[in-house]
């Protein structure tokens, strides 16, 4: 593995500028990458190369598990928990067993993860934009805060026409 010192210095800017969101979502797409990596190196009989890819994915999938917030959904965790344990599992016995079912296996539940915190990522990047717009288009306005409401056209209805949005006040993410 390399330091700090020889990472690709685009891949360490696509880390440090990266949203919580979009980093978890680099893990999938790195644990997938050693795991299929390491299918083919078992495929190959090259067992060093094997089981180095294989504990990088091991690895990742460890890191993931320690990164659950239990705090903010217990119970949302434990299930997430759940299939990151059936990975691991799943990525050690391939390696010990040096069982390419295995790894086939735990990469299609990864890509089913992946695709889906890739939706949850467009859906959080949306409502931040969401919420930014409707930010900046309240700070324009905000000098209009002191002009009387808007006058009623309709003389039967005496209250001023309101506008409502269900937009939500605010975006929060936790891992």
């Amino acid at each position: 593995m390399g330091n700090a010192a020889t990472i690709n210095p685009y891949l360490r800017d696509a880390i440090l500028t990266a949203t919580p969101e979009q980093l978890q979502l680099m893990l999938y797409d790195g644990c997938i990458r050693f795991a299929l990596q390491g299918r083919e190196a078992l495929e190959k009989k090259d067992y060093e190369s094997s089981y180095e890819k294989l504990t990088r994915a091991q690895h990742i999938i460890l890191e993931m598990l320690s990164g659950l917030n239990y705090d903010v959904n217990p119970e949302l965790c434990q299930r997430v928990a759940s299939i990151y344990n059936f990975l691991y599992r799943k990525l050690v016995d391939a390696c010990v067993q040096r069982d390419v079912t295995a790894i086939d296996d735990a990469v299609r539940v990864l890509r089913i993860e992946r695709e889906t915190w890739q939706l949850l990522v467009e859906k959080v990047s949306k409502a931040r934009a969401d919420v930014e717009g409707s930010d900046a288009f309240a700070a324009s306005n905000e000098g209009m805060n002191n002009r009387k409401p808007p006058v009623s056209l309709n003389q039967a209805d005496p209250q001023p026409a309101t506008v409502s949005s269900d937009a939500p006040e605010h975006v929060s993410f936790s891992a």
